[in-house]
C-alpha cells in the first residue's frame, strides 16, 4: 500500500476521537442520561428541531381557534379574550393556555436546538446556510410573540406596547415617535387592533416560511418528532394548560402607568434592560448579539475536507448516493453521450460534508469485484475504498486468535484504535454509512471469524444518517443490501459513542464469547489464495 494511502486509513483522527470540547462533552452526557428513561427515537434532547415544528403547529391551531373568536377593536379585544377565557373554558379557555405555553415551548426548543449546534460546532462549513438561514427566525419568533402579548391588551399589553414604542424611538427609521400614539386612551383606535392582528398572522407566516428555507440543504429533516414523543409533550401542554390556565390581568388603562405585572420571560426578557441600562444600550448589544451568530461560521472557517468525486466508468446512474445524502450535495443532471434517460451524478462542493455515505450507497463498492484497484462510482480522495479494502486484507492475515475479528468503526464515535490487538482488525472510517454491507461479507470469507460494527449512538451521527442508512442496509430494507447468505449470527451491531470505548471493549469481549460457541471460519482455497495473490500484488507495486 502506497504511503499516502497508509495515512490516509489510519490517520488518527485525533479531533474526532478527543470527544470535543467540555461543553460537548456535557450536553453528551445530558442526551445520553435521558436515553436511559427515553428510546432514541422519544428522546427531547436529540429532536428539538422536530419539536420546534411541532411546537408551532400547536401554536397555529390554537390560534386559529383564538382569532375566529377575537374582537379587533379596541373595547373589543380585551373583553372577548375574557369571554373565551372564563365563558368557554372547556375550549377557548384551553387553547388560548395551549397557544400560550406552545408558544413558551417553542422558544425554549429553538434555543436549545441553537445551543447545541454551537455546543457541538456545527455551524461552518458546508453547515453555514443553515446556520446563518436561522438567525432571522429569531427576531421573527421574538415579533411573532410579542404581537400576540398586544392583543390581550390588559396591564401587561400596555407595559409592551409602551416599551416597545421607547425602544424603537431611539431608531431613526420613523418620522414622527412612535410612544405618542400610547400618551392618551384615545390615541389607540380600532385600526391599531386590525394591524396588530394582520402583524401576528403575517410574521408567523414568515417565521414558517423561513423554517422550511432553514432546512433546504438537509435531507431527510427530522420536522415531526416520533408518535410517543409528540403525545407526551402534547399531553403536557394540556396538563399545564388545565392546571395553570392563562388569565389576563387588568384591562389597559393608558390614563395610568402600571405598577405591577405579571412577566413572560420567554418573550419579554429583554424589555427590563430597556430601562436598568438604556434603549440603545440593548440596541448594541441586540446588534453585536445577531452580528456575531452571523458572522460566526466566517470567523471560524476550518480546513476544507476534500469533496467526494464520481468516476462515470463506475457509475450506472442508480442515484442511490443521490437518495442517501444527508445533505442534499448530489444532484443528477442528464449523462452527455449516454443511452435516453441516464443521468449522472453531480457534486455541489459547497454542500458536500465529506463523509463518505455516498461511497456506501453505491453498488460498485463491492470489494469482490476483480479489479486490482477497486474504483467505486463515487468515492472520498482522503479514503478511497481500495484503500479500505487494502487494509482489510492487510489485517487478515495478520491476525492470530482462536477467535478473529474485524471491526469496522467511525472516526466520530468510540476510539476503536483502543481495540485493535493480535485477534482483532480495526478498521475507522470516516462515517460508519461509508462502509458498503459487502465488506462484512468479504471479510468473513477470507477468513474472519465475526465482524463488529461500531456505530455512534442512535442521534448522535455527526453527518446525521450515516448509522440508519448502514443498519437499514444490512437488515436489507436499503439498497445496497447485505445478502441473505451472510451468517447474521457471526455478525454484531453496537452503539459506541465519543467517549464510550469501555463499553465498546465489553461488546467486543461479549462477541467473542458468542463466537466461542461456534466452529472456527475458515475461508475457502479459492479465497485464500485470491487473498495472497491480492497482497502480492500490492506488495510488489508498491515496492518493485
Amino acid at each position: 500500500m502506497s504511503g499516502a494511502v497508509q495515512r490516509a486509513i489510519s490517520r488518527p483522527a485525533a479531533a474526532a476521537h478527543a470527544s470535543g470540547g467540555a461543553s460537548a462533552r456535557a450536553w453528551r452526557a445530558i442526551e445520553r442520561a435521558f436515553d436511559r428513561v427515553f428510546q432514541a427515537a422519544e428522546n427531547p434532547w436529540r429532536h428539538l428541531g422536530a419539536l420546534a415544528f411541532f411546537f408551532f403547529w400547536i401554536v397555529a391551531a390554537s390560534g386559529i381557534y383564538l382569532y375566529v373568536f377575537f374582537d379587533t377593536s379596541v373595547e373589543g379585544a380585551f373583553r372577548s379574550v375574557e369571554s373565551m377565557t372564563n365563558e368557554q373554558w372547556y375550549a377557548g379557555g384551553i387553547m388560548r393556555s395551549l397557544h400560550r405555553y406552545a408558544s413558551d415551548a417553542f422558544v425554549v426548543a429553538v434555543a436549545l436546538h441553537l445551543l447545541k449546534e454551537l455546543v457541538a460546532g456545527r455551524f461552518a462549513g458546508f453547515r453555514w446556510f443553515s446556520w446563518v438561514s436561522g438567525v432571522p427566525l429569531l427576531w421573527l419568533t421574538l415579533a411573532s410573540g410579542i404581537g400576540g402579548y398586544w392583543l390581550v391588551w390588559d396591564r401587561l399589553a400596555q407595559f409592551v406596547a409602551v416599551a416597545t414604542a421607547e425602544w424603537f424611538d431611539v431608531l431613526p427609521l420613523f418620522g414622527e415617535s412612535l410612544i405618542r400614539n400610547f400618551l392618551t386612551p384615545e390615541a389607540v383606535s380600532d385600526r391599531f387592533f386590525t394591524l396588530l392582528i394582520f402583524l401576528h398572522i403575517g410574521i408567523p407566516l414568515a417565521l414558517l416560511a423561513g423554517m422550511f428555507i432553514h432546512i433546504q440543504r438537509v435531507n431527510h429533516a427530522d420536522v415531526a418528532p416520533a408518535r410517543a414523543l409528540g403525545w407526551g409533550t402534547f399531553a403536557a401542554l394540556l396538563v399545564l394548560s388545565c392546571v395553570r390556565p392563562a388569565v389576563s390581568q387588568d384591562p389597559a388603562d393608558l390614563a395610568s402607568a402600571p405598577q405591577a405585572i405579571g412577566f413572560d420571560w420567554f418573550y419579554l426578557a429583554f424589555y427590563p434592560l430597556v430601562y436598568a441600562w438604556s434603549a440603545e444600550a440593548v440596541w448594541i448589544l441586540a446588534g453585536t448579539v445577531t452580528l456575531g451568530l452571523l458572522l460566526l461560521p466566517f470567523v471560524a472557517r476550518r480546513a476544507r475536507a476534500p469533496v467526494a468525486r464520481v468516476d462515470l466508468a463506475n457509475c450506472n446512474g442508480c442515484a442511490r448516493c443521490f437518495a442517501d445524502c444527508p445533505y442534499a450535495a448530489i444532484e443528477m443532471h442528464a449523462r452527455s453521450g449516454a443511452r435516453r434517460g441516464q443521468k449522472m451524478p453531480v457534486i455541489i462542493p459547497g454542500l458536500c460534508a465529506s463523509c463518505g455515505i455516498c461511497t456506501g450507497a453505491c453498488p460498485s463498492s463491492t470489494p469482490f469485484r476483480s479489479n486490482r484497484w477497486l474504483a467505486t462510482g463515487i468515492d472520498m480522495p482522503q479514503q478511497p475504498i481500495n484503500a479500505v479494502r487494502e487494509e482489510l486484507e492487510r489485517k487478515l492475515p495478520s491476525l492470530r486468535a482462536d477467535r478473529r475479528i474485524i471491526a469496522f468503526g467511525c472516526d466520530q464515535g468510540a476510539d476503536l484504535r483502543r481495540l485493535e490487538e493480535k485477534g482483532v482488525g480495526a478498521l475507522s472510517l470516516m462515517c460508519i454509512g461509508m462502509l458498503p454491507p459487502a465488506f462484512v461479507e468479504y471479510a468473513l470469507r477470507h477468513g474472519a471469524d465475526g465482524v463488529l460494527i461500531a456505530a455512534c449512538r442512535d442521534g448522535e451521527c455527526a453527518y446525521r444518517l450515516g448509522g440508519d442508512w448502514l443498519k437499514q442496509r444490512l437488515a436489507g430494507v436499503r439498497e445496497p443490501h447485505l445478502r441473505r447468505s451472510v451468517p447474521r449470527d457471526r455478525m454484531a451491531v453496537v452503539s459506541a459513542g465519543a467517549g464510550e470505548e469501555a463499553s465498546l471493549r465489553g461488546a467486543l469481549s461479549g462477541f467473542r464469547d458468542r463466537l466461542a460457541a461456534m466452529p472456527r471460519n475458515e475461508p475457502r482455497r479459492s479465497s485464500r489464495d485470491k487473498l495472497a495473490r491480492g497482497l502480492a500484488w500490492r506488495e510488489k507495486a508498491e515496492h518493485p
